[in-house]
């Protein structure tokens, strides 16, 4: 977390507890399409997830459920403060763990006719966020919207340059090369994927850590777009102490993005225009 982040996300954080449960979304307006808000998170996140489920509660608009999966290991460790919040709105479903990809994969098995719009559990979501997602998926009704993305980029010898190159798109731009960070909120509108998605043996083998690279390939090889949404909102801020096995920072400083997509790419046969 940059400092800078802080006192935000002490705020967010403290507005978000002292809120009941009853009162977050009192206010909000159902979406007229259905839609699913879909997370992850493993063990060591359990002391902060509820926040980002609180957030997700909090919105201006209502999907028509969000659901928290979690790996089958984890049905007896479910903390009181995730249980509290259990409802019409937010539920949680226990599968087979399959790492990051879980917040999408099994949503699209299980909600086949819904969009679904995923998020992370280390972050808090100001209220407009799915609103904003929402009016660009009206404009762009067959493509994934995601609030910050960035364009995969390429080196004169036909390369894929480390990720630090890649450059942020601004907002209502689309590429061929685009992909959308999972971390600020992507929206998927139902059939938009190659069939593969879904094939854990596949996306586990060639990119385990990357599950935003994965959805991307899956998108292209079905023809779909990838658009940063019109007006996205502030980014979403961290949820202080959540990050100490951040998957990100690591998939970065590391340069293991590169590596994932030059195996999807090598697979595939993939080769994007920026």
């Amino acid at each position: 977390m940059k400092l800078k982040e802080l006192p935000r996300s002490i705020y967010s954080a403290w507005r978000l507890r002292r809120t009941p449960v009853t009162e977050l979304g009192a206010s909000a307006t159902p979406l007229p399409g259905r839609v699913v808000v879909s997370m992850t998170s493993v063990r060591s996140r359990f002391p902060y997830v509820h926040l980002a489920v609180r957030s997700l509660l909090d919105q201006s608009v209502r999907p028509e459920r969000i659901v928290l999966w979690l790996g089958d290991s984890l049905r007896e460790h479910v903390p009181g403060a995730l249980e509290a919040l259990l409802g019409e709105r937010f539920e949680i479903r226990h599968r087979l763990d399959t790492g990051p990809h879980m917040k999408l994969v099994y949503a699209l098995q299980e909600f086949p006719e819904h969009t679904v719009v995923t998020a992370d559990d280390d972050h808090l979501y100001a209220r407009s966020w799915l609103e904003r997602l929402w009016k660009s998926h009206e404009a762009h009704p067959d493509e994934v919207i995601g609030h910050e993305c960035r364009r995969i980029s390429y080196g004169t010898a036909g390369n894929v340059l480390p990720y630090i190159r890649w450059a942020s798109e601004r907002a209502g731009e689309s590429h061929a090369a685009t992909v959308a960070l999972g971390y600020a909120g992507v929206l998927y509108p139902p059939g938009v994927l190659f069939r593969d998605v879904t094939d854990q043996s596949l996306y586990r083998d060639l990119a385990p850590q990357a599950d935003d690279l994965w959805f991307k390939a899956m998108s292209s090889l079905f023809g779909t777009r990838t658009r940063r949404s019109g007006d996205p909102p502030r980014k979403p801020v961290p949820i202080r102490g959540s990050q100490a096995e951040a998957l990100g920072r690591a998939n970065i400083t590391e340069d293991r993005n590169r590596e994932q997509w030059e195996r999807i790419s090598r697979h595939y046969g993939v080769r994007l225009k920026e």
